[in-house]
């Protein structure tokens, strides 16, 4: 099943002031005061202007700097990188391959043995969906991310 997860005028005239300056003015929100940063639940977050899956809770990790991280994107084509030369450094930004949202920026402080990137990224740029609530949300194609066994390893085969 195909999506369009471009960015269209009523989706960006329907962000809040903190989502705009995030996703169109690529602007960066507080540290520790955000929606995701401590957020522990299962589910995945989706674009704030298009809902193209981003991210999923099963990659995402604390990295003690107040903005929610992950380590890689639940799609390889979902993120896109460039460089970004403002506040006067070289830094690496994310944004998301639909609508051209800006995310946030990418540095190679993450886990090491998930790869070692960090993707830092502004709640102010994401929706989360709940693993409950996928199905009707129209994410059901990520639900086997979330679907636990208690069965021991040794058992199942």
């Amino acid at each position: 099943m195909s999506h369009d997860y471009r960015k269209t005028a009523e989706a960006v005239g329907a962000l809040t002031d903190a989502q705009y300056k995030v996703t169109q003015r690529d602007g960066t929100e507080p540290p520790f005061r955000n929606a995701y940063w401590d957020n522990h639940d299962d589910g995945i977050y989706v674009d704030v202007v298009s809902g193209q899956p981003l991210f999923s809770s099963l990659d995402k990790f604390d990295s003690g700097t107040g903005w929610p991280s992950f380590t890689k994107p639940i799609d390889a084509d979902a993120v896109t990188t460039r460089t970004d030369r403002t506040l006067w450094m070289s830094r690496t930004e994310a944004r998301s391959t639909g609508a051209d949202s800006h995310l946030g920026h990418v540095f190679d402080d993450g886990p090491v043995e998930d790869g070692g990137l960090r993707y830092c990224m502004n709640s102010a740029a994401l929706r989360f969906i709940p693993a409950s609530r996928l199905e009707e949300e129209g994410y059901g194609r990520y639900s086997d991310l979330f679907t636990h066994t208690d069965t021991p390893i040794e058992e199942q085969s």
